[in-house]
């Protein structure tokens, strides 16, 4: 493992790899798929600093988010969807939503995927009717088995995590779950490829 370690795949383009080159990928994604945890939690730090004109900064508020559903006695994999509901934030200002549902799509329940998902249009009932939305959008999902669990975690946790005095946990009280979260996927079509 250690030479293929050593070594890179001869092709040029895909259409040309080898069995050889194969096994060479595989053995340097194994273990870079391992460490998915921790480039989450370098991309999460990204959001510190960046207020947006909110009263605590982004990496704050998924803190606070992530700290009240875990004092709530949430399951750690709901703990860690809710600390990187808006990691998206950084790369898409119009679909961070989408962005962490996708980053966590492999890892969490199909429940916990369509709150992420959905959250931005739900936390939108708090405030689209000032920007020039209807903040009633989310209705169009009142028929979804999960549209309940999303107006929860938006008036439990995410909406209320705006509180510079509130008792904030710091990540690296979330760190150990973060890793072992992305430990391995659920669900992904490279799930054998990397066991």
């Amino acid at each position: 493992m250690t030479d293929l370690l050593e070594k890179t795949a001869a092709f040029h383009t895909m259409a040309e790899g080898t069995q050889e080159d194969w096994d060479i990928i595989m053995t340097h994604m194994k273990p870079f798929a391992q460490n998915g945890g921790a480039r989450i939690l370098d991309h999460l730090r990204l959001l510190e600093g960046d207020c947006g004109g909110f009263a605590v900064d982004r990496l704050t508020h998924c803190l606070q988010t992530a700290t009240r559903a875990h004092r709530d006695g949430k399951p750690e994999d709901y703990v860690v969807m809710a600390l990187l509901h808006d990691i998206g934030d950084t790369l898409g200002a119009y679909n961070h939503a989408d962005i962490a549902a996708s980053i966590l799509k492999p890892f969490v329940s199909e429940e916990l995927h369509w709150i992420v998902e959905h959250h931005a249009i739900f936390q939108g009932n708090n405030f689209f009717h000032f920007v020039g939305l209807d903040r009633d959008m989310r209705d169009k999902y009142a028929d979804s088995p999960y549209f309940e669990a999303t107006v929860e975690f938006i008036e439990k946790y995410d909406c209320p995590a705006f509180d510079p005095d509130y008792d904030t946990l710091p990540l690296e009280f979330f760190e150990p779950m973060v890793m072992r979260l992305f430990e391995r996927p659920r669900a992904s079509i490279y799930k054998a490829a990397v066991e």
